[in-house]
Order: structure tokens, then sequence, then C-alpha cells
């Protein structure tokens, strides 16, 4: 253990979050046994310290994402990082790899197994000797059909009381719900009847947090996982954790002191070790994880991706120039993760107060023509609205109302990719984003999953061959957006915490300043939103600095000349 003050921190959350339901002996045990985890493991492991830099780019995949015929498919990840995506990423985000029942991996059966397809322990462990390892925490749900549950039914260990149930007398009209299934499922066990509680499918049961043996558990849990090389925690749906009657059953207290609890017990162990929130909600609610710089270490910037891709589908910055003026930095430490794409869609809660009704409306007609489908979400009147759109970042940027035939789509498509490399935080790629993949209809057509559009598996021959010829859609994007990963590693006005300064320049344009921790580096980012060119008008100091991502700046009339759809990086040194 680092500090008696650490012990009493660990105290006083076990207070917070416990004294209500157990006696002081028992949050001693407790209390007791987390001290006793924190100390084992640090006299097994050397003081380790991570390094997060302009050079922390992150990469999205399953361990699936790429396959090879009878080869275990991390091994062949491997191999294929190795050889194509090592010089520009350092930090992996492997999807749940743990055997699964439903929801590509996230119906977890079990936390503490890797799926028989996808490899080993050993393999993860491998990669994480030169990279860093991000994991999926499944916390709030475990799969119907794995041996928790099962011992659940059973009222024996590990699973007894684990899972949450409810009477009919808890009030569940406030609830806010991000599906539009039954939340409730009605069960007769133990002579009692109760609900299970089912925030996101029927096969996906919520745990009962207010059973500290499940905290314990999911400590246990990361101890293990860090043993086995992943060192960053990503909390899935961690907003939903807690559940009082009466309340919208998100954002509690208590589940905010949850986290507080689990970045103390990180913050104590000799590997650091890294905890970020994936919390699809609206702006002021997503930024409250990072609490008093004491909760998530980063949050993901969901306001990003629909803003970003409206943005360029409306060739209007307004509504991305208003969010990113109000912004808050993140403090020391702290940091965005920023993406346009992911395994899920393009969530659209985050849009709540920023679009008023008809914007959001014609936001959702024109992805619908690019080929969205829609995810719900139940409302209190019983009616739906939607959740997320489930499209690919290709897809979404393809046509516009001012480009219907799709003549810039590569221009869109690298210059939205631009914003968020160079945007304040850390760039997260999805694999899948890398090599411009179109919706995955006929995968959808089988599982008729909306999600599945975008969770397309590349064979290792048939990918490797197309980055092979040059001329291949997919070589060429590959290109485009590792050559500004390229260029923003060697920049220290793009380290997650350097200053950035907006820029309002038009409606046409999305233009920020970023200025590095030691003052010595400014970069001026400059993205036409428009497929027409922009004369800009810019301090003439400026027009001597070096863009570095494209040819030198053309200058006519002392104006600045963006071509349709560019982006300009310009750097002072």
């Amino acid at each position: 253990m680092s500090t008696q003050k650490d012990q009493k921190k660990i105290r006083s959350k076990l207070d917070s979050i416990y004294k209500i339901f157990l006696p002081k002996k028992d949050i001693d045990k407790f209390e007791d046994e987390i001290i006793q985890i924190i100390k084992n493991f640090n006299r097994r492991n050397p003081k380790k310290k991570k390094n997060i830099s302009e050079k922390t780019s992150l990469l999205i995949c399953y361990g699936d994402s790429i396959y090879s015929d009878k080869k275990k498919t991390i091994s062949v990840f491997k191999n294929f990082f190795q050889k194509r995506l090592k010089k520009y990423f350092n930090t992996i985000h492997f999807l749940p790899f743990y055997p699964s029942s439903s929801d590509s991996g996230f119906s977890v059966k079990d936390h503490y197994k890797i799926e028989n397809k996808l490899g080993k322990w050993s393999e993860i462990k491998k990669i994480s000797k030169s990279n860093d390892i991000m994991a999926d925490l499944v916390i709030n749900h475990s799969s119907a059909r794995g041996l928790w549950f099962r011992n659940f039914l059973k009222d024996k260990k590990p699973g007894k009381n684990y899972f949450l149930t409810v009477t009919s007398k808890f009030d569940t009209s406030k609830v806010i719900r991000p599906r539009d299934h039954k939340l409730l499922k009605k069960i007769n066990i133990f002579n009692k009847k109760e609900y299970l509680w089912r925030t996101f499918s029927a096969d996906q049961i919520d745990l009962n947090f207010k059973n500290p043996f499940v905290l314990l558990r999911f400590i246990k849990i990361m101890i293990n996982l860090i043993n086995h090389g992943v060192t960053i925690f990503r909390l899935d749906a961690i907003a939903y954790l807690w559940k009082e009657s009466g309340t919208k059953c998100i954002n509690l207290k208590q589940t905010h002191e949850i986290i507080k609890l689990l970045r103390i017990i990180c913050s104590s162990l000799n590997i650091e070790t890294i905890i970020v929130s994936e919390t699809n909600l609206p702006e002021k609610e997503n930024l409250s994880y990072f609490g008093k710089n004491d909760e998530a270490n980063w949050i993901y910037n969901f306001s990003l991706p629909p803003l970003l891709i409206h943005a360029f589908l409306f060739e209007n910055s307004s509504y991305l120039n208003q969010w990113s003026k109000k912004l808050p930095k993140a403090k020391n430490g702290n940091s965005y993760l920023n993406f346009i794409s992911s395994h899920d869609g393009i969530g659209i809660r985050p849009t709540e107060g920023i679009f008023d009704k008809k914007i959001l409306n014609n936001f959702l007609k024109r992805l619908k023509k690019n080929g969205s489908k829609f995810s719900y979400r139940k409302v209190k009147d019983k009616s739906k609205k939607v959740y997320e759109a489930n499209i690919t970042v290709f897809d979404a940027l393809k046509k516009s109302d001012y480009d219907s035939n799709g003549k810039f789509f590569l221009e869109r498509y690298v210059s939205a990719h631009s914003i968020m490399i160079s945007f304040e935080g850390i760039p997260a790629l999805y694999f899948n984003s890398l090599f411009g993949k179109s919706n995955d209809e006929a995968k959808y057509v089988i599982t008729g999953n909306n999600r599945d559009v975008n969770r397309y598996k590349w064979n290792y021959k048939n990918i490797s061959k197309k980055l092979d010829n040059k001329n291949s859609k997919q070589s060429i994007f590959y290109h485009k957006i590792s050559n500004l990963l390229s260029v923003k590693r060697k920049q220290k006005a793009f380290h997650p915490n350097a200053a950035r300064h907006n820029m309002n320049l038009g409606s046409k344009i999305f233009s920020f300043k970023r200025v590095s921790i030691n003052k010595e580096q400014t970069i001026i980012c400059i993205s036409n939103l428009s497929s027409k060119i922009q004369r800009v008008n810019l301090n003439k100091i400026y027009y001597n600095w070096k863009n570095l991502i494209g040819p030198k700046i053309e200058i006519k009339n002392k104006l600045l000349i963006v071509k349709p759809f560019e982006t300009i990086w310009l750097s002072n040194r």
C-alpha cells in the first residue's frame, strides 16, 4: 500500500457507498481485503509508469477483426499490426475477448478466460510488452448463460446475490432507457416474485452492486487483467451501474463513488493504470465523469462524432464551433478520447441541447439516405427516440445534399479524421475506418443486428493484397490516415494536454490553435468544411509557417486559399 492516506480514501469511499446497507464490521472486512489485494500486487510488481504524449494514438479492434484460416486471431492481428500499424499506434483497445453469449462479446460468460478461437492470455501479454493494452471491464451486466447467473439461480457462489432483482414496489417511472426492449423480467425463485433488471438486452442481466462482493469481484478481475498485460480499463456502460427506486437510475452518486474508489485503487498500484468511462450521454453528464480529477482519467468525447459528421454533411461549422468554444480544457492527467467511429454507431444523445428538433431531423434524414440504420431507446411517454445511427463513417460522409454524387468523398473523410487526430486529447481510430470500409450489408442481412453493419472482419491475405496495390481504395485510405498519424506523433503541440484555442473563421471553416506545453510550438489547424474554395483572412505572421500535411500554402490578395474539404496544419516550427 502506497500511503495511509490512500487507505483512508478507500475507507471513505466504502463508507459512502455501503454505510446504509452494512454494519461497520462488514465494511472493515472489505476494506482489509482491498488493502491486502493492493499489498500482494505491489509485492510482486516493481513500479512502472506510463508515458502519455503526442505519440499516444489508440487503435480500436476486435480480437478477430482480422483472421486467417486455422490460426488464432489475436496472433494473426499481432502479425498484421507489426507489419502495417506499429509505426502509427502505441495503444490497442481489444474489444471484449471473453467467452460471450451475444452482443459481439459484451454478454460476458467468464471474465477470467479468453474466447478459444481468439487465442490465449500469453498472446495479450506478448503484445503488451511493446504496446499499452486497453480492455473492457463489462461491469454493468453479465450473460444470462454464464456461470454467475447459473449459480445465482441456485443460490451458490460465485454468483450468489450477484444480479439485481427488484419487487413490484420499485418505482421505474423515471428510469432513463438506452434501449427499447422490456426492462424487467418477472421470475419466481426462492419462493419470491421478483423482477430481473435488464438495461441492454434479455441476455444481459444487470449486476447488483449493492452487494459489495460484486464490487470486490471486479477489483479482482482488474488485477487479473493487469497481470495479463492490460493497463487501461474501459468501464463499459458505467453510468447505469447503480439503481434506486424513483430515480433516473443513471449517473447516481454511488456510481461516481465506485469509479472514485477504482481510481484510488489503480493509483495505489505499482503498475500505473488508466480508467476510461464509456458514457454515451448528453455533454454535461459525460463531462461529470472527470469528477474533480478523481474519477475517469479519460472520457470518450461522445459529442465529437455527430457534430463533426453534421458539419461536413451540411457544410456548416456553426454547431461544431459553438461546442468547441465551450468545451473545457481537460486537466493535466485527464484527457478526452477522441473518435469518429467505433464498433457501435454514431451516438445521438450527445446532440441533446445542441441540435434543435429540425436540425436533428434533417441530420437523421441525410444519414438515412446514406444508408444508416437506427437504434432506438424508450422515453417516458412510451414513445421511441433515436439512440444511435448505425453506419460506417465512410458511408456517413460519402454523399451530401451539396455533393449528391459524392465527388469529394475522400477529401471529406480525410479532413474529418485530420480534425479528430489534431483535436485536444488522444485520437482513437477504429480498425475498419483505416481502410474506408462501407456498410457490411451482407452481415446485416444474416443477423438483423444494426450494429453489425460496422463490424466487418477482414481476411489477412485479402486485406494485405489490397494494401499492396497502391490504387486500391483500402490502400489510399490507409496511406492518407497513417500519414496524418505519422505527422501527429512528431508535434509537441499535439500532446493530449497541449492548449487548444478555438478560432472562429466563419461558418464554412473549422479552426483551432494548439500550443505545446512548453509554449515553443504552435499549430493552427484549418479545415474547409465546404465543397467550394474558401478564402481565409489570417494574421500575416502565419503565412511564413509550414503546412505539415500538404504543399506550401497558397496566398492570393493577402488571403489564405483553402481547397474544398482541405485541412491545413500550419506550424511555426
